[in-house]
């Protein structure tokens, strides 16, 4: 195990936030003060948590940019990278979810803030474009899609109320392709409604707002708004996974006609992106451990479920693949369960299938293999990339989006 007292110094850590890391309740701070002054050792609980953090932080902020974006409903940064990648700045970050903030952290340097309900927009810094995968669950066939009615659904508003106060030159907001036709098209009418300037639609009084968040809706926005649902395999990702992406610029600082905003889309797909291929997300069914390959009930009961919607009509139940498909189905934050949506097939090896390794998930979310996984268990980490953004597409509508903000 680790004796490196001086890793929180070499990671850039606070005490408090090197605390929160690594489980440390405040009563016992004294103690990793203690520890790096040279005196009384950590648990070895602690010391194993130490010892599985990165030698450095691979995606830390950049101190010299040529914009500065903040970072709503972070999860683990799928939709920062590509934005830090194009020189730009991330001067705020929120994420409520304790292990995506400790994953964020160790791969970005810093942790988000928590609960956005409860930060003053006055907080946040100014910036030049907002990043938001606003959560989708009230959106979603699993969510039951209850829209508004659900406290989840109304976190789009705490979105607007940023905006209205900072009112950036652009943003960008992602959620469930279900969202596009939710409630017949009246949650995205509202929506673009709202950010666009147009209060010809009222939002609904029983809809629980903080007074700040319900006063920022008085606030006139002159967003020229776009959108389009991508699927993540048009973009060399070897995930089939559809989203809406939302896009908006303020007319009042950003030099861009109706046609061009109209267009945007357009270009965005217009680009030549590889063919999607899961052998490179993959690896050999050899090198995987054996943990990964589920149990004969399992197996049987996947088999059987399958059986039974089929003698129903429906086409529900697990979906199999093997190195040689293009791309696998949608993977969602329950992966965990069961694995029943990517199973890689393992007949070769006269093996029951396997779920998909924590690297293989982030793979085929984009996710370069220096982001750091080592930090937090299996289970989490299936929950993170099951909820995270495909990072190509982000890259190709960032790509685009600075064109106009620069």
């Amino acid at each position: 195990m680790s004796e490196d007292r001086n890793i929180r110094r070499k990671l850039g850590f606070t005490e408090e936030d090197f605390e929160f890391l690594i489980g440390v309740k405040q009563k016992n701070s004294d103690k990793l003060s203690l520890w790096e002054a040279g005196g009384t050792s950590l648990s070895a609980a602690k010391l194993d948590l130490i010892s599985r953090l990165p030698d450095k932080i691979p995606f830390k902020n950049i101190s010299k940019s040529t914009f500065k974006f903040i970072d709503l409903f972070a999860g683990v940064g799928g939709i920062r990278m590509p934005f830090q990648e194009l020189d730009g700045e991330c001067v705020f970050s929120s994420e409520w979810d304790k292990f995506a903030q400790k994953t964020y952290a160790v791969n970005y340097g810093e942790f988000p803030k928590g609960d956005i309900t409860k930060i003053s927009a006055k907080a946040i810094p100014k910036h030049d474009i907002l990043l938001a995968g606003f959560p989708c669950q009230a959106f979603s066939n699993a969510g039951l899609k209850k829209g508004f009615d659900d406290t989840r659904g109304t976190l789009f508003f705490e979105i607007q109320r940023i905006i209205a106060h900072h009112k950036p030159k652009a943003f960008l907001l992602e959620n469930v392709k279900q969202f596009k036709g939710h409630d017949n098209g009246k949650t995205l009418e509202t929506l673009l409604s709202v950010l666009s300037g147009n209060k010809s639609k009222e939002i609904p009084k029983n809809i629980k707002l903080s007074k700040e968040t319900r006063k920022a809706l008085e606030t006139q926005l002159n967003y020229s708004i776009t959108y389009k649902v991508l699927s993540s395999k048009d973009f060399g990702v070897p995930q089939n996974r559809q989203r809406i992406y939302i896009v908006g610029f303020d007319k009042d600082q950003i030099d861009i006609n109706d046609d061009e905003v109209d267009r945007f889309f357009e270009n965005v797909i217009a680009k030549n992106y590889p063919n999607p291929s899961l052998r490179k997300a993959l690896f050999s069914n050899s090198e995987v451990e054996k943990k990964y390959t589920i149990s004969d009930r399992l197996w049987h009961g996947h088999q059987r479920r399958k059986t039974e919607h089929s003698n129903k009509g429906n086409g529900f139940g697990y979906q199999l693949f093997t190195h040689q498909d293009s791309y696998c189905s949608t993977m969602s934050a329950r992966y965990y369960k069961d694995g029943s949506e990517i199973l890689i097939d393992q007949s070769e090896l006269n093996k029951n299938p396997r779920k998909i390794t924590p690297r293989e998930a982030a793979r085929i979310q984009g996710f370069p293999d220096n982001y750091y996984l080592g930090f937090t268990s299996d289970v989490q980490c299936y929950k993170q990339f099951g909820n995270s953004v495909s990072v190509p597409v982000i890259r190709a509508i960032a790509t685009e989006m600075i064109k106009y903000i620069l």
